[in-house]
Order: structure tokens, then C-alpha cells, then sequence
């Protein structure tokens, strides 16, 4: 076994010591997934993997978004694929990879069948999280970039651990879930625009749910399968920096950066609309706009004129046209194939132009306003500039008012925040 599978596997099954702000990213992190799961359940993603898992009659151990329960597998392939339906959920940059929807599912299904805390829940999840934020670090962009989706792979690591920490796995059991999911984390971004694409999230909290269940039993893997011969980082094009993975493990918690979705659209998108935020552009006064962006989002996010609303989450020009007219960016409702045809829109849209910049990072943006009346203003963003927590509250919070309402919304972080049983936010999985 190598020191890497220790070190997490030691990291998972310890003591840890938090801060105040991890905490509240945490809890905010996990009010966001219920947001976007409840939002998402009406996508036909959803009704499909839904109807699948409720159709097997199984134990009813978890509840699911939208209604009923099922196996804890079951219910965690559901709530990753429909809280990652409208692809709404947080990210983390630094593996380019969404890490609530692989790990939340997985761990919340063990602490309501386990009947945990919501304090036990929270640890547990923050824990898988930081791993599988980790296990990508570690994996590199080489296994990005060669087709791998890093929210399926390493967050089925994360999800798997998560459940160890919930059924209190000590070092050795850790090591042995780890080993075990090496041989069931998969996912593709060849999915990437499809039903494959949230799929890929439910996939990974299941595996990681499967993998924790089966060491619980007594299931004696492999402990060297991330690393060894023929291990995952071999076989997946991985295997980065080890130092650089596991440095501050324990003592700095890499989670604390993930970034939170404000628009319900292509993250590549989000540091342009902020940009705008900052200029408050309003159609009036636009004469043109002019945005600059990491030369990865042009393939990505930089559809000219989309005629459908899926189309429209994918645009720089629509985006920003959309946000100077009103529209509000952070409802799902108002990207639509209606929008696309608006005239109003249509002229706008086509006054803003996009151009690549590798001087700024896949995080940052830069906007050129000019203006009817001749002046020129600029605004740049980066969405991993730091927030404090009162605004990160705010901003979370208020999308979550507009998906879920103010009451449930206010419910889910007073008991976040003051405690109870895991299983009391149950009824915040349904409309």
C-alpha cells in the first residue's frame, strides 16, 4: 500500500479540526444541493433514473428527491443524478469537478439510515469532499483532458469515504474502501450534453455508497489498486504530484475555494456575468460589449446564436444580453427557446463579441463596456477571488429563496446551522 492511500485513508477515519468558515461553506454547500435537487427533479433525467430505482420495489432505506425511498444505492444514484440534472450544483477549479452531487447523495443516505446527527453528517461529508478534491488533484488534468470526468471518478472516492466516516471505518477500513473503488469509479465527459452527464453523478455516489457497504461486510479488496500496478491512477492517466495532493492534508481544507453557481448556467460563464454584475450594465446605455476569457471556454461555452434555452446556458453573448435586459440569470426557467427569438435579445447579443485571452485564467473574465454616449468602462472577475462569508451566505442563500422559497429555505439553514438528526431535512427533499 502506498503512502498516498495511507495518508487519505489515515485523513478519513481521524480526528479533524475545523474552522468557522469551513463549517459555514459546508452547510452552505449543502443547502445549495437541496436547492438544485428540488429544482431538478422534474428534468427528464430525473424521472427516468427516478422511475428505475422505485420501480425495483427495494427497502425503503433513503429517501429521494421528489418523493418515496429506496435502497441506499438506489437513493443515492438518484439524488446525485437529479441534483446534477440541471448541472446548477457547485464546482472546485482545482480538478474541475463538481463535488456535492457525487458526495452529498452517498452521505446523506447513510446518515438517515444510520440515523446520524446532522453535526455526524456535516463531518462526514466536508471529509469526502476534501477527498475527492484531493484524489483529482492527484489524478491531474491528464485524466481530464483524456476524457475522464473527474465528478464521477474521484467524487466516487469522496462519496465512499464519506460513507466509511458515517459507519465509523477506522484507517484500515478506509484503506480498504479506497482500494475497492478503484475498481467501480468511471464516468466519461463523451456524456457531457446528455442525460450521460448527471448520470455520471449518481453513478459515483452509489459506487461510493456499494464500495462502503460491501468493507462493512467484511469485503477484503485490493489496497494498493489507486496506485500499484495496473492500479486507477495507471490505467486512468493519472497519477500526478503526490506532495502537491497531500500537502496541508488535515491542517488546510482545499474546499474552502469550491466555488458556488449564482446563474443557472455553464460555469465558464459565471466570472462574465459577475463582471457585468460589477458594471451593472443596463440595455439603454450599451452601445457594445466586449468580453475576454481562457481560450477553454471557447469551445465550451461560446454557442453565437443558440435558437433552443439549453443552447442559450451555453452562450456568452446570449448570457450577457440576457442579464442587461433584466432577465433573471439565476432562475432555470428563464433560459427557454422563447428567449432566443426575442428581438429585443437578438440585437443586443449582437453587440457583444467574445474573444480568447490566455492571460487570464479558466476562472477570470474580463468586460469592456462601451457606452451610447462614448465612455468606456471595464470590469474583471475571478471567480476564485475571496468572498466573505457573509456575502457567500447571502448570495447562496438568496438562490436557494428563488428555487425552493424563502420558508423552506430559511428552515434548512436554521437547522443546518443549530443542529437536530440528519434525518429532519428528509422533508426538504420534496416540493
Amino acid at each position: 500500500m502506498t503512502d498516498f492511500t495511507a495518508s487519505l485513508a489515515a485523513f478519513a477515519a481521524g480526528p479533524i479540526t475545523t474552522t468557522l468558515q469551513t463549517r459555514v461553506v459546508t452547510s452552505l454547500s449543502v443547502l445549495d444541493w437541496i436547492a438544485v435537487g428540488r429544482a431538478g427533479v422534474k428534468e427528464p433525467v430525473s424521472q427516468t433514473v427516478r422511475n428505475l430505482v422505485l420501480g425495483e420495489q427495494g427497502a425503503e432505506q433513503a429517501h429521494l428527491f421528489g418523493g418515496g425511498a429506496a435502497p441506499l444505492r438506489g437513493a443515492a444514484l438518484v439524488n446525485g443524478t437529479v441534483s446534477h440534472a440541471l448541472d446548477y450544483d457547485d464546482t472546485h477549479f482545482a480538478h474541475i469537478g463538481h463535488p456535492s452531487v457525487a458526495v452529498l447523495p452517498a452521505a446523506f443516505a447513510a446518515s438517515e439510515w444510520d440515523d446520524r446527527i446532522l453535526v455526524d453528517f456535516l463531518e462526514a461529508a466536508l471529509i469526502g469532499m476534501e477527498t475527492s478534491i484531493r484524489i483529482g488533484l492527484w489524478l491531474g488534468r491528464d485524466h481530464y483532458q483524456a476524457g475522464f470526468h473527474q465528478t464521477a471518478t474521484s467524487g466516487a472516492f469522496g462519496a465512499a469515504v464519506a460513507v466509511g466516516r458515517i459507519l465509523r471505518f477506522d484507517v484500515e477500513q478506509m484503506q480498504k474502501v479506497l482500494g475497492l473503488t478503484a475498481t467501480r469509479a468511471a464516468g466519461l465527459k463523451a456524456q457531457f450534453g446528455t442525460m450521460g452527464k448527471p448520470y455520471n453523478a449518481g453513478l459515483a455516489a452509489s459506487a461510493g455508497v456499494e464500495a462502503a457497504l460491501l468493507v462493512a461486510s467484511g469485503f477484503d479488496p485490493n489496497l494498493d489498486a489507486m496506485e500499484g500496478p495496473y492500479g486507477f491512477g495507471a490505467t486512468h492517466n493519472g497519477q500526478s504530484d503526490v506532495a502537491a495532493s497531500l500537502d496541508g492534508l488535515g491542517e488546510e481544507w482545499f474546499f474552502e475555494s469550491v466555488s458556488h453557481k449564482y446563474h443557472a448556467c455553464c460555469h465558464g460563464l459565471h466570472a462574465a456575468l459577475e463582471a457585468a454584475r460589477d458594471l451593472d450594465i443596463a440595455e439603454p446605455e450599451v452601445a457594445e460589449i466586449k468580453i475576454k476569457t481562457h481560450p477553454r471556454w471557447m469551445s465550451v461555452c461560446n454557442q453565437m446564436s443558440p435558437s433552443t434555452g439549453l443552447g442559450a446556458k451555453f452562450s456568452y453573448r446570449t448570457v450577457i444580453a440576457m442579464q442587461a435586459l433584466g432577465y433573471d440569470t439565476a432562475l432555470p426557467g428563464s433560459y427557454s427557446d422563447k428567449i432566443c427569438t426575442d428581438p429585443r435579445l437578438i440585437s443586443l447579443r449582437d453587440r457583444v463579441s467574445v474573444e480568447a485571452d490566455d492571460s487570464l485564467s479558466e476562472t477570470q473574465a474580463q468586460l469592456t463596456l462601451l457606452r451610447r454616449d462614448g465612455a468606456r468602462r471595464e470590469a474583471t472577475h475571478d471567480l476564485l477571488a475571496p468572498m466573505t462569508l457573509s456575502d457567500r451566505e447571502d448570495r447562496v442563500r438568496g438562490k436557494a429563496n428563488k428555487l425552493i422559497g424563502a420558508e423552506d429555505a430559511d428552515a434548512i439553514w436554521s437547522m443546518l446551522r443549530t443542529g437536530g438528526r440528519a434525518r429532519d431535512l428528509c422533508k426538504f427533499l420534496t416540493g
